[in-house]
Parts: structure tokens; sequence; C-alpha cells
């Protein structure tokens, strides 16, 4: 632990002023940088966008946030500063433990405390002069769209949620990413809680917090492993296709960024315990407000969104499926799959 880290390990690790974004600087918005606590204390980091064609009447706002380890300076801030351009008030910010935000040890993920943050983001909005606080909508993207539901079962003040290729990461850590399906046997779960808690025995051993890959394999035999990072230096010859996808925005100038990660490291090692018995969506039977769930035609974690399509309760929801799109044409818009529109028409009709 650093000397900031032993006096506050919730303050901020850094607020830096530059434009350090992966996307282009629009010259139709206002940004600015921001912090805001959460109901544990822990201050986030955060950019807020505003139209400059505001006047003087208040707006209706968006909390974004994802993809799962990645930060605001990727895509959530490309997503919010586009749908600042079409007329809202969006804040793009970094999860706890991760990003900018503060929360010690550095790199660790929690569906509790990663949903609250989204509450917390819509404390700060809807404190904010610039914003009607009766007209709030969460996006969630990637592994925070599971949490952008999450936080809509649960705070009555959020009055629309989309997500954009989501993953339920409750499922995805506790059930494996199949193809189209959960991957793990019981008997596969169990190895893999075995192998966590393993993992409990010699960090408490060595007074150190392990880092390590979160998507945890088991061979037919049982044997658990994982990798020393979630995604490589290089890129292997004949990759796994959805490898090739997250390594080539991730990993590239396209998408990489010093503090994702994603881009430079792993989640601590036993980041998947607190997943494994707490699902994200046991309560998406009581979201009641609008919902928009959009993936990709061909995004390995479409069956995430289907899924999570199916149990939302609310009467006012839709699927978009974007033809042709894989699961990362829709972090940014090199593909041009992003369907900005869609979003934009969702929030504008459902936050009115």
């Amino acid at each position: 632990m650093s000397h900031a880290d032993a006096i506050n390990p919730n303050a901020p690790i850094s607020v830096v002023e530059k434009w350090d974004k992966t996307f282009a600087e629009s010259n139709k918005v206002d940004h600015r940088k921001v912090t805001f606590q959460n109901r544990y204390g822990i201050t986030l980091v955060g950019d807020l966008y505003l139209p400059k064609e505001r006047g003087d009447r208040k707006l209706a706002a968006i909390a974004i946030s994802g993809p799962f380890g990645a930060v605001k300076e990727q895509s959530s801030g490309l997503y919010a500063q586009t749908l600042a351009e079409n007329g809202f008030v969006t804040l793009a910010f970094d999860p706890s433990y991760t990003g900018e935000s503060g929360g010690y040890p550095r790199n660790v993920a929690s569906p509790d405390i990663n949903t609250e943050d989204f509450s917390a983001a819509v404390d700060f909005l809807g404190l904010q002069k610039e914003v009607d606080r009766a007209r709030i909508g969460l996006l969630g993207i990637c592994g925070w769209g599971g949490m952008a539901l999450n936080a809509a079962a649960m705070d009555t003040r959020v009055k629309a949620v989309a997500t954009s290729v989501m993953y339920d990461m409750s499922r995805a850590m506790g059930h494996g990413v199949g193809d189209g399906k959960d991957r793990y046997s019981t008997a596969d779960r169990r190895a893999v809680l075995q192998y966590l808690n393993e993992q409990r025995w010699k960090d408490a051993q060595s007074g150190t917090i392990a880092h390590a890959g979160h998507d945890i394999y088991v061979d037919d035999k049982g044997k658990v492993s994982t990798s020393e990072r979630i995604l490589p230096e290089t890129l292997p010859a004949n990759p796994n296709p959805v490898l090739k996808e997250f390594f080539d925005y991730y990993r590239m100038p396209r998408g990489f960024h010093a503090r994702s990660v994603n881009s430079t490291g792993a989640w601590t090692a036993t980041t998947p315990l607190s997943f494994m018995n707490m699902p994200l969506l046991s309560y998406a039977n009581e979201i009641a407000i609008p919902t928009l769930i959009v993936t990709g035609e061909n995004a390995h974690s479409r069956y995430f969104a289907e899924d999570a399509f199916k149990a939302i309760g609310s009467k006012e929801k839709e699927l978009v499926i974007v033809p042709g799109a894989n699961h990362v044409d829709l972090y940014d818009n090199v593909a041009g799959k992003i369907p900005f529109t869609k979003f934009e028409q969702f929030f504008e009709t459902n936050l009115e």
C-alpha cells in the first residue's frame, strides 16, 4: 500500500484534467472532471458531459459505466459524449477500485459495491443544477450491463435503463462463459471454489494480494487454471476469435488505456468469489421501468442479453440485435455498428 493509500485508501488515485481518452473530443459538448462518493465512502471519479447548446433548462441525465475492466476514457466515455451531443447530461465514471476512482486493494470488483456505484452516480447527477432529477437513466456496457439492471431493480429514482452487449458477471464467473450457454458443471463450480479459497490462504499467509484472470478454466479431469493477465501481452498464433476481439481493442492503440485493467493486467485473483453466489439478476422480474437491451448478432455474449430480456418484468422492454455485430463492435464505432440513434430515441422517449 502506498503512503497515499495508507492515509486514505478511498481517495481518488488521480484526477487527470488533460484529455486522455481513446476517442476524439467533441466541440458540441462541455466536459469537466468530477468526483463523488458512494455509500461506502469510496470517492469515484467521472467525466461529466453537457451539451453546449443547453440554455437554462434542466435536462435529462444518464449515468454510464463499463465494460468490465475498462475505464471511462474508453467505451463509456464515447457513449457519454455522443449522447451529450444529442441533448443529455451524461456521466461516465470509473467504478470503485478501478481507474482513477478510490478504493484499496486495486482492481477488485463486487456485485454489491459496483451496483451501489450506479446509485451514487444518480446521487451526483440529481444534485447538478443542469439536471432534472426526475429524469435520470442508466446505461451499462458489457459487465456493467448486469450491474445497471440490478441497480434499476432497486433504485426507484431510475426512470429508464439500457444495456449494450451486456454480461451478467455473476453468471459469467459463477457458471463460466460458454458457447451460448453456461460452461461449468456442478463439479466444475466446486473445483473453482476450492481453487479460489486456496488462493485466499495464499494471500492471507503472504500478506499480499495476488492478481489473475477472472475467467477460470476447468479441464475434463477437474484441474483448474487461469491466466496471469486478462489479456496476453502479445496475441498467440491462431487465437480464439473472442480473445482476438478483446485483444484488438484493449491491447492495440484503438482502445488501449494505461489505467484499464483489461489493457494492462488482471483483477485480484479472488475477485470471482463475491460473484459466485450472488446472482445479479435475482430481482430482474421487479424491473418495472422502460428497458432497452442491445446486443450483437454475432456477439459471444448474446445469450446473456436474451436471457436477461426474458427475465425482466417491465412491460415496456425491447431487445435489439444489431445485424453482423460482434461483442467488441459495440465498444467503439470503428465498425459503425453502435445504434446511437436507438439509444438516443429510447432515452428521449422515456426520460421526457
